[in-house]
């Protein structure tokens, strides 16, 4: 029997709950009594956020990439939730495909962007609907590098500016419903994604021929360990995912949030400085200037 909602109580859903910050995203609105529903990779992800929040979540395994899959899930999880519809949406799943732009395969930049962008506009569309509704809020997690990009880092800062693009277009157009779009750009954060970062990198470093290490083996490994040091020195899970509660709850609804100290300086810097000095800058945080 499908349990239909019968009172007031709000429901979110969280793309890539399974894991790092979705994951304590979802246990931080379950705390505060949301219904809340997500997607995860795997059902050692599902058991695992199951115990934690002592059954309040409910995960379903679903490939953002995969259209079909999105569209069942959001049927679900929007029959399950009735009339009232769905009040936040929190589009969170994304990877990190480092490396020289010469360097990286068109297919991994590609897969970047349909994880990215692509399975985030599948999924917020799906849940259009629901969101119609209970005139709700979407918050896509975004980054300060969608405003900053980063040498080594162009796939995941290009997917990140493509949905600052996006964020403005659906917030005009969903304006007219009452549907409120949000965008955060967090710093670095470590909350579980430290370590898939450091693989992706060491992958990208060995994957280089001779010739590609010639030119950019020592840059990258420059890059490489100044990036690990900072997303391990970024904000606590708990901490990043109080503060993301707090901006899907906040009113009237911001339209763009940066995260995290880092974040709040370089959003500053982009506003103030010239192109020259954010070059300047821009080499000095990725590690490859004085």
């Amino acid at each position: 029997m499908t349990d239909v909602r019968s009172d007031n109580t709000p429901a979110a859903a969280i793309t890539g709950a399974g894991a790092g910050l979705g994951r304590q995203i979802a246990i931080g609105l379950a705390e505060q009594g949301y219904r809340v529903f997500g997607t995860a990779l795997s059902a050692q992800e599902i058991e695992d956020l199951r115990q934690a929040s002592d059954g309040s979540v409910r995960l379903t395994i679903v490939d953002v990439t995969d259209d079909q899959a999105v569209h069942s899930w959001a049927e679900q999880t929007t029959g399950e939730l009735g009339d009232h519809g769905l009040d936040v949406l929190i589009s969170n799943a994304g990877i990190l495909t480092p490396g020289p732009l010469e360097v990286l395969p068109l297919h991994a930049i590609r897969h970047e962007f349909d994880v990215n962008v692509f399975g985030s506009l599948a999924v917020i569309n799906a849940f259009l609907p629901a969101l119609r509704r209970a005139r709700g809020r979407i918050v896509q997690i975004g980054s300060a590098t969608g405003k900053f990009p980063l040498p080594f880092n162009g796939p995941s800062s290009a997917s990140k500016a493509a949905l600052e693009a996006f964020a403005d277009v659906y917030r005009a157009e969903l304006k007219p419903f009452g549907v409120h779009f949000v965008i955060v750009e967090p710093g670095n954060m470590a909350t579980g994604g430290p370590a898939a970062t450091a693989r992706a990198l060491q992958k990208t470093a060995e994957s280089m021929t001779a010739e590609q290490r010639a030119l950019y083996g020592d840059a990258f490994a420059a890059f490489s360990a100044t990036f690990n040091s900072m997303q391990n020195s970024g904000l606590d899970a708990a901490t990043a995912a109080a503060r993301l509660i707090q901006v899907a709850q906040q009113q009237p609804a911001p339209i763009r949030v940066p995260i995290g100290p880092d974040a709040e300086q370089l959003m500053k810097a982009v506003h103030e400085q010239t192109d020259e000095e954010l070059d300047a800058l821009r080499m000095r945080v990725a590690g490859l200037g004085t």
